[in-house]
């Protein structure tokens, strides 16, 4: 069966000790659980498998013409100024190794599924098994899990590489997550 490692949100803006969030409750998680860490050697043991890479950030134009003003979430990105595109908050974490073959995927909402390539890509590489993780749980990795799901994939969350604001947010989502995929670690995880 063919895989491919979803590595979700992990950018500047939301996980670098210098982005905005980096320095608040989610950043503490991020360093406290080792989440670049973690999430490198998936990749690493991805890459080993032979398994598709792919990237996944969430930003906006610089206006915010994407940004849903119904949404208190992004409400809240655009009154922080913060996900612009073509800034250094929008590129995925350095501590990762992103090569130039490797699928990034912009998404304007929670899902990277909706309205972007991601599904078309997968279906044209003849994925058929999602191996996840990312910032933060009780968002992004809900959402394409719970997405992937609906979509006839088999879902892998890598729970040790994944983190929210709180360790209760992050337990809860993993716990929820339990009914739509299969729960794994980053030494445990096979491609």
């Amino acid at each position: 069966m063919s895989s491919a490692y979803l590595v979700l949100d992990l950018q500047n803006d939301l996980v670098h000790n210098d982005g905005p969030n980096g320095k608040g409750p989610l950043g503490e998680q991020v360093r406290g659980r080792q989440i670049l860490a973690r999430t490198q050697k998936v990749i690493s043991r991805a890459r080993d498998a032979g398994a598709a890479v792919l990237f996944v950030r969430v930003g906006f134009s610089p206006d915010y013409r994407e940004c849903s003003p119904t949404s208190p979430m992004f409400a809240a990105i655009r009154k922080f100024g913060i996900l612009k595109l073509g800034t250094w908050g929008t590129e995925i974490h350095p501590d990762l190794d992103r090569r130039e073959g490797d699928l990034l995927v912009t998404k304007h909402r929670v899902s990277p599924f909706y309205g972007t390539n991601l599904d078309l890509f997968l279906r044209a590489q003849r994925i058929q098994r999602l191996v996840m993780s990312g910032v933060s749980t009780v968002a992004v990795v809900q959402a394409a899990t719970r997405d992937a799901h609906d979509r006839d994939f088999e879902c892998v969350v890598v729970e040790d590489a994944c983190a929210a604001a709180t360790a209760e947010e992050h337990e809860n989502s993993i716990a929820a997550l339990a009914r739509f995929a299969a729960i794994t670690t980053s030494d445990d995880v096979a491609f």
